[in-house]
């Protein structure tokens, strides 16, 4: 039976989300699975495929997920399975889940438990249910031998997460989720190890991207430093594809360089 390696993106309908997407499209021959949250299927579909050129559109499969119900995480792989071919041997290629949402605290004053409880469920508790669900794509140990390089679980995380990197403070529940999710990149991978797999667990910073999440902010950013979404996913897409297995467990930015926790 022949291997069938698929890439994974969720969430998946704007930013750079979308743009990995359509990177992948660009780049790649592989079937590329996204998730959205609302909308017809047909009109989400034809909206990530505009401005694309000479790619064959059933290589985008699109199943619907909602980052706050674990039901609907939980069936999202189920549909998967459904679409992949019964006769090849189907596995994880790379799987980018870029789910984020920002409240920029300054003080404590600003702190709302609903808010924060928000941003944790989005910034955190998505991801481990992602795991739970999604993680038994990921190559097994026999499928060893159909992999050229390990297979990639890729959690898009910021800097901000970084503890010995905090040099201003605030944004409490927004750099507090993404430390956690520093832990969870860590955690993960230490159970990949555990098991055998032939995968890694990684997280991304992308930089300040323009899009919705950061728009309150591009005014006070070098523009040099202030990236479009395609430029930041084409960057976060070659660092991953060149990561090898000594480098696992770790934060990695848009330029390949390490974020200490």
């Amino acid at each position: 039976m022949s291997g069938n390696p698929f890439l994974l993106v969720t969430p998946a309908t704007r930013g750079l989300s979308l743009a990995l997407v359509r990177h992948f499209l660009r780049s790649t021959d592989l079937p590329v699975f996204a998730t959205y949250r609302s909308g017809h299927e047909s009109s989400v579909k034809k909206s990530m495929l505009e401005r694309i050129d000479n790619v064959d559109p059933e290589r985008l499969k699109l199943i619907p997920l909602d980052l706050t119900s674990e039901d609907s995480i939980a069936s999202a792989p189920e549909r998967l399975a459904e679409l992949l071919p019964k006769d090849k041997e189907s596995y994880l290629h790379t799987g980018f889940f870029t789910g984020g949402v920002l409240a920029p605290e300054k003080q404590p004053a600003d702190l709302d438990l609903a808010t924060i409880r928000h941003i944790f469920d989005i910034n955190v508790i998505s991801h481990l249910l992602l795991i739970k669900h999604f993680s038994r794509f990921l190559p097994t140990r026999k499928q060893n031998s159909l992999l050229s390089a390990p297979a990639k679980w890729v959690h898009v995380t910021a800097r901000v997460g970084s503890i010995s990197d905090n040099k201003m403070g605030g944004w409490y529940s927004y750099r507090s989720s993404k430390a956690a999710l520093f832990q969870v990149v860590k955690t993960f991978d230490h159970q990949l190890q555990m098991k055998g797999s032939p995968s890694i667990c990684v997280g991304v910073h992308p930089g300040t991207v323009k899009t919705d999440l950061s728009k309150g902010f591009w005014d006070s950013v070098a523009k040099e430093k202030l990236f479009s979404p395609e430029y930041s996913a084409g960057c976060l897409a070659d660092v991953v594809g060149g990561l090898q297995e000594d480098q696992r467990g770790r934060v990695w930015d848009w330029a390949g360089k390490e974020i200490q926790p």
